[in-house]
């Protein structure tokens, strides 16, 4: 792994699949090709993969067919490159904490609650304005 180990949003996993914007796509695309050339690790949380299916599959433009999108998560997970993050109960109580202390999205609160527990402080993300409430969470717009 090279510099901190920051987390890539499921927004930026799904341009890597969104033929309707092709330079977010040739950006993301190029982050996620670091991690699978080891050129850097990069986390994700089960959320994210969740949210990329439900995006990929259902949402852009250009859908994918759900096999390629179940390939892909399974590859993410396999590949040591990729961190995994996952949450459990105690996460959804300290998700609801920061919402509220935030005043942010109960979604991105679980994420950044998620994050934490796993001592992940940086995110890539295009949705940045809730993330940059959060004083100990370090927000990257690759666009």
């Amino acid at each position: 792994m090279r510099g901190e180990l920051a987390l890539i949003d499921s927004n930026l996993l799904s341009y890597v699949f969104d033929d309707s914007e092709p330079e977010k796509r040739r950006i993301c695309t190029e982050m996620v090709a670091e991690c699978w050339k080891r050129k850097r690790d990069f986390a994700v949380s089960v959320q994210n993969l969740s949210e990329f299916y439900v995006v990929v599959t259902e949402k852009i433009e250009n859908p994918i067919p759900a096999n390629l999108a179940k390939r892909f998560i399974e590859l993410v997970i396999e590949f040591q490159g990729w961190h995994v993050l996952n949450y459990n109960a105690n996460t959804i109580k300290s998700a609801i904490d920061i919402s509220t202390e935030y005043s942010i999205h109960y979604r991105d609160a679980l994420l950044a609650a998620t994050m934490k527990e796993n001592n992940v402080f940086c995110i890539h993300t295009e949705n940045e304005n809730d993330f940059k409430k959060i004083p100990w969470i370090k927000v990257l717009n690759p666009f």
